[in-house]
């Protein structure tokens, strides 16, 4: 038996108090009151969890995923593999669950209720309903992944409502994912079955999707920063709140994870209780979730704290064992499988030229307006000029050249144009591209991109730089989105490319996380697939 003490917070009951718990069996046997004199200065809380995290967007197979986040408390997530899914398919969702099983973090996985994601763009496998109701079987899958497809659930679609009927008759909840989705429609939408929402990127539309009866996961992710928009919600409706990260790149989880959304949230003066239980009660209860909330007979999940202020974690525990104490992860690492699908092949800078009916002067071209720290983006038209008939990117406008490469099977790319990246002179590219991962390059030049493009080709998988500098590679051997280095590793590399694009002239705080939106087709309004630029309004391409 372990016995530890400390200033015991309580969410669940909304105390605080000097206490000691008696650990046994990887269970909590009894938490008591103490005298203040007799216990520690510690602060012990329950874990934290992540409300609904990709595992593969970190680049890191579950394994090492888990030996950066125990590092700030996160003892579970609530995972949707349908990146791997959109890869490899059921082949995808197994390798995640045999390789999470190997570490003491509590991953739980949702059958991808989206494979693929749309008809406009070719993945690499296919989840049929059938595949999802197989999933939606299995204890390991406590939920229905987020329902990206609400053009089908607004029409009634028989195979996006048979995914949703599957959940509701096993009784697993039904994950939402409805962007600008408000009114009547957010109604109908939530009254599907559909109970949560990660998507909102304003207050306005927060609330009509609480008020249609959902929960709200509010986001911070590497590319998609939705805290400062929903924090008052706390003032509103603090017991329908939980924190996520959705997408979270290596170098950010090195810095912290749901740790300092409860950080930030103390600075704003919210309560803090009402906090600790958007950081993991909240989750805990609406997924069914087998972690400790620090009441006897839980399993013994929690963490110690330096202080309140800082969610500083000093140690973590997972079912009664600490597997992190004094900067130190206390499990080992273990060797990962690779599986991949990709159909490797060199691309040449004539295959990027995009031809236009006449051979001079200029054209008009839609351009897709990224914005930085979101995943919606806005659409212009931009006049530009002709050479030899071929359509030139403006480096001086920062209208730069994006193209989608197919990476399942041989086909011309998809081309056409992109603001706010600023890159003067090269390209970045990217085999993590939402949610088919076909390769994704955006580039002043033709030269330069087929470079990048040609790096991820020959690696299967990565992200990669292309500029006077020289060039560099981060592979993603696993799915050709993920690796197998160390987290702490891939992250330095990681930071490594972000500088080489910044000192290309990227101003977007990170360029290898936006670039990977851009070909998220079900959020609006511009994106690009490997078939062509695509309204996300509409759902039509242009």
């Amino acid at each position: 038996m372990n016995k530890i003490s400390g200033t015991i917070l309580d969410p669940l009951n909304n105390r605080q108090f000097p206490g000691e718990i008696t650990i046994d069996d990887g269970h909590i046997r009894s938490v008591e009151r103490r005298r203040e004199a007799d216990v520690s200065s510690r602060v012990i809380a329950p874990g934290f969890v992540d409300a609904h995290i990709h595992i593969e967007s970190s680049m890191l197979v579950p394994s090492e995923f888990a030996r950066l986040a125990v590092q700030h408390g996160t003892v579970a997530t609530v995972s949707d593999p349908h990146e791997i899914a959109n890869v490899c398919g059921m082949e995808g969702v197994e390798y995640m669950i045999d390789n999470g099983r190997k570490v003491p973090l509590k991953f739980y996985f949702g059958a991808p209720s989206c494979v693929p994601a749309t008809p406009f763009e070719t993945a690499g496998a296919e989840l049929t309903p059938d595949d999802v109701a197989t999933l939606l079987d299995r204890e390991e899958i406590r939920y229905l992944a987020e329902m990206m497809n609400w053009p089908g659930v607004l029409n009634d679609d028989p195979d996006v409502l048979k995914k949703i009927e599957s959940a509701r008759v096993r009784e697993k909840p039904v994950d939402g994912h409805a962007p600008g989705v408000t009114g009547e429609d957010a109604k109908k939408y939530a009254s599907a079955g559909i109970s949560t929402d990660h998507e909102c990127f304003t207050i306005g539309e927060a609330r009509d999707k609480l008020a249609a009866g959902m929960m709200i996961a509010i986001r911070e992710g590497s590319a998609a920063k939705n805290y400062e928009a929903l924090h008052p919600l706390f003032l509103e409706a603090p017991d329908r709140l939980m924190f996520c990260s959705d997408d979270k790149h290596p170098d950010d989880l090195v810095e912290g994870h749901i740790n300092r959304l409860a950080a930030r949230s103390l600075r704003h003066g919210y309560d803090l209780f009402q906090i600790l239980r958007a950081c993991s009660v909240h989750a805990v209860q609406h997924y069914n979730l087998d972690v400790g909330l620090l009441q006897p007979g839980d399993p013994a999940d929690f963490v110690l704290l330096d202080s309140m202020e800082s969610m500083n974690v000093a140690e973590t525990w997972i079912n009664g064992a600490c597997v992190f104490r004094d900067g130190t992860v206390r499990f080992d690492k273990v060797d990962a499988a690779v599986i991949n699908n990709f159909r490797p092949r060199t691309i040449s800078a004539g295959d990027l030229a995009l031809k236009a009916e006449n051979d001079s002067g200029s054209v008009e071209m839609p351009v897709i307006v990224a914005r930085d720290g979101e995943l919606v983006t806005e659409k212009s038209m931009e006049t530009l000029n002709l050479t030899d008939g071929v359509v030139q990117p403006d480096p001086e406008r920062d209208i730069l050249k994006v193209a989608v490469v197919n990476r399942y099977k041989e086909a011309a790319p998809a081309l056409g144009f992109i603001r706010n990246f600023g890159i003067r002179d090269g390209a970045i590219a990217s085999s993590v591209a939402h949610d088919s991962h076909n390769i994704i390059a955006v580039g002043s030049s033709d030269e330069h991109m087929a470079t990048v493009i040609n790096q991820i080709m020959e690696a299967k998988g990565g992200i990669a730089t292309s500029g006077p500098s020289g060039t560099d590679l981060l592979p993603l051997p696993v799915g050709g989105i993920m690796t197998d280095w160390p987290g702490d590793e891939t992250g330095a590399h990681y930071k490594r490319l972000t500088r080489r694009a910044h000192d290309m002239g990227s101003t977007l705080n990170s360029p290898f996380m936006t670039i990977s939106f851009m070909a998220l087709l079900v959020i609006p309004k511009l994106k690009m697939s490997d078939k062509g630029l695509f309204d996300g309004e509409t759902f039509e391409f242009v």
